[in-house]
């Protein structure tokens, strides 16, 4: 909520400043109308002001103060945006939050839109330009600004909870989003073959051994062949290539003989599952 009064009164600030130019809009439009031999219709929605500055605007001032009521209109745009985003509301704060989103669209019809006291924009034109060209597009940035706050004091009026709800329902949706990323990143791209299967089967049979012969005789420095033997296994898991696994089998069988073990080895693995299916 603090972001968005603070977007709302860097939004403001602007208007101000615009606002001290209306004569300089005022007259921007009246050139581009004229270049563009539109003298007749309304000035009446975001678009057309956009279509006067990009095909026939001639002049750097007048160019400056239409991109400058454009940039206003734009940031409120995506203010709206950030309203939407920031809890479902009320039915009063949709209603509100709608009524911005069409006053912003680039093809409202703004010809019957006035801004009422206390704005005063409408009160700097001439009865002609007020009725018949200008009014509706110098009142819509007071309108949405207006719209704007009534909206952020109505959900001011929530209750904490509400927003707090929502702030945590975003906050778990993100986290889920990231695990689910996570789970797909580290996810296998395909079934495991047989004998990364048996080989992991080895392994914990190795060590189990491992841990009975300890039980034993006591700890002992494990020999050479354990050693290469746990070394071997444990990337024997990793490999994925068929040539691999066979080169990895033969110097295994090799190690198992060097330490005894190659009966015990024989009976939890199958050796037909070298072969590629």
């Amino acid at each position: 909520m603090n972001e968005v009064k603070e977007c709302l009164r860097n939004i403001e600030q602007t208007y101000k400043v615009f606002q001290q130019q209306q004569f300089t809009f005022i007259a921007a439009l009246d050139h581009t109308r004229e270049e563009a031999h539109d003298k007749i219709r309304p000035v009446a929605s975001i678009g057309q002001v956009q279509a006067y500055m990009d095909h026939h605007c001639n002049n750097t001032t007048d160019r400056r103060i239409l991109l400058m009521f454009l940039n206003i209109c734009s940031d409120l745009n995506k203010l709206c945006q950030k309203l939407e985003a920031l809890h479902p509301g009320t039915s009063v704060t949709n209603n509100i939050l709608e009524k911005c989103k069409l006053l912003v669209s680039p093809s409202n019809d703004l010809s019957t839109i006035r801004a009422k006291y206390p704005h005063d924009v409408v009160n700097h034109l001439s009865c002609d330009e007020a009725k018949n060209h200008y009014g509706g597009v110098v009142s819509l940035i007071p309108i949405v600004l207006d719209c704007m706050k009534s909206w952020v004091a109505h959900s001011e009026k929530l209750p904490r909870n509400f927003l707090q709800n929502v702030s945590d329902g975003s906050a778990d949706s993100q986290k889920r989003t990231q695990q689910d990323v996570s789970a797909k990143a580290s996810a296998p791209l395909g079934p495991r073959p047989a004998i990364l299967t048996t080989a992991t089967q080895t392994l914990v049979s190795y060590k189990d051994y491992s841990r009975e012969q300890n039980s034993k005789h006591g700890k002992k420095k494990a020999p050479e062949w354990h050693r290469e033997y746990h070394l071997e296994i444990s990337q024997w898991t990793l490999e994925t290539t068929w040539e691999t696994l066979l080169l990895k089998g033969t110097k295994l069988i090799h190690l198992l003989h060097r330490g005894g073990w190659l009966l015990n080895m024989v009976s939890s693995i199958h050796f037909s599952c070298f072969l590629p299916p």
